[in-house]
């Protein structure tokens, strides 16, 4: 492991993937700081319960209060980690929140709240990470986003704006990053049981549903057709760990990862092919390619 990262950082550890994620890479030897809001309240019970498994497995897994949708918490978390640990050589962007009903009941208030933490916690998590990985010339930005971070599902319309802006905003730092030894990865998860499908939310306006009629349904046939999933949730927590272990730069950028992979990477295909075309129009496609610790490009 002396030549691997070593200090992962994991955002909305408290359950789902983000804690099957924190619980794997802790039993592979990697140190795990498994972060979550409401340490002592909300998620108290979860909280006990990894440090519990830690202390019975000897597990280098800490568990520390994060809120992203707060600036001062994200500073305070990541000040600590890089205090205790010294460094920070991933960072796993879980912590999100889904939605489901007719785009038009959601409130604005609703909006602003899922992109403060789907989107704009991401932003706060990377900036307060970057200045530790840019100095010492290397790091990984992981990122679990969702197939419908690349396809359309009606009545989910703000949760799959919300990744569609985190897949843009990802691969803006894939890019920007190359040249300074830093990866920026997509996890891309299909359709897994996992807790968040018991805490979706419904747009607060019932007054603007009257019209819509059959379309009304939608979102009970969708929750049934995931909750109904047999995929293991503990694939995700095992492609990260394989992401993690494979050489920077040799990584691939998006990773499609469950059911109904075929037609979301036939779009990332198409899509790379594209960007690839657009980076060499405006003449930067070398700027933009990854660059180890020692300074050497790899292709």
């Amino acid at each position: 492991m002396s030549s691997m990262p070593s200090v992962v950082l994991i955002t909305g550890a408290s359950s789902g993937f983000g804690r099957l994620i924190a619980e794997t890479l802790a039993r592979k030897q990697y140190q795990v700081f498994a972060t979550m809001r409401g340490v002592e309240k909300r998620n108290a019970k979860a909280a006990r319960e990894l440090r519990a498994l830690a202390e019975h497995e000897s597990l280098h897994l800490d568990v520390g209060e994060l809120d992203v949708t707060d600036e001062g918490s994200v500073e305070r978390a990541v000040a600590a980690v890089i205090g205790q640990a010294g460094a920070i050589d991933v960072l796993v962007n879980n912590a999100a929140y889904g939605v489901l009903g007719l785009a038009e009941s959601f409130t604005t208030e609703q909006a602003q709240r899922i992109f403060d933490t789907n989107f704009l916690g991401i932003v706060r998590m990377n900036r307060a990470v970057l200045p530790h990985m840019r100095r010492k010339g290397s790091g990984l930005l992981l990122y679990v986003s969702s197939g419908a971070g690349r396809i359309v599902l009606p009545c989910m319309g703000l949760y799959t704006a919300s990744k569609f802006a985190l897949e843009a905003f990802a691969e803006t730092y894939r890019y920007e990053l190359a040249s300074q030894g830093i990866d920026s990865v997509i996890v891309q998860p299909g359709a897994y049981p996992t807790g968040i499908l018991g805490r979706l939310e419904g747009g607060a306006d019932g007054s603007r549903k009257g019209t819509y009629g059959a379309v009304n349904e939608i979102p009970q046939t969708i929750s049934a057709w995931i909750g109904a999933s047999q995929s293991n949730p503990q694939e995700i927590a095992d492609a990260i760990s394989q992401i993690i272990e494979s050489s920077p730069g040799r990584r691939q950028f998006r990773y499609r990862i469950g059911s109904g992979a075929g037609g979301v990477q036939s779009i990332n295909a198409t899509c790379e092919e594209i960007q690839q075309q657009v980076l060499e129009a405006f003449g930067i496609p070398e700027m933009t390619r990854f660059r180890s610790a020692g300074g050497s490009h790899q292709d």
